[in-house]
């Protein structure tokens, strides 16, 4: 059914950058929503970004002015262009996307993570 395959981790020192994909593939209807989460070894996971359908976004503040996410809606995929990097993003950077079904049945799907590493 539907999947989310993320790519782009990796290790790079503190100052550095990267650029995380995310590219859905199933039997969808549409994607409304899509974004970017973040989970530390003995951490919750929290949101990083999330773009709507129509552009709208939403960050949260210790990654303001350093990440962007965008989205290209006719591949079905979502990145997060990640910059400054610091240790504290260090994290495995999980995908989800809000997905309504040929049925049109929404749910949230999830993608099984890239790691980021950060070094110092």
């Amino acid at each position: 059914q539907v999947q989310l395959v993320e790519s782009g981790g990796g290790l790079v020192q503190a100052g550095g950058s990267l650029r995380l994909s995310c590219t859905v593939s199933g039997s969808i209807f549409s994607i409304n929503a899509m974004g970017w989460s973040r989970q530390a070894p003995g951490n919750q996971r929290e949101l990083v970004a999330a773009i709507t359908r129509g552009g709208t976004t939403n960050y949260a503040d210790s990654v303001k002015g350093r990440f962007t996410i965008s989205s290209d809606n006719a591949k079905n995929t979502v990145y997060l262009q990640m910059n400054s990097l610091k240790p504290e993003d260090t994290a495995v950077y999980y995908c989800n996307a809000s997905i309504a079904t040929p049925e049109r049945l929404i749910s949230d799907y999830w993608g099984q993570g890239t790691q980021v590493t950060v070094s110092s």
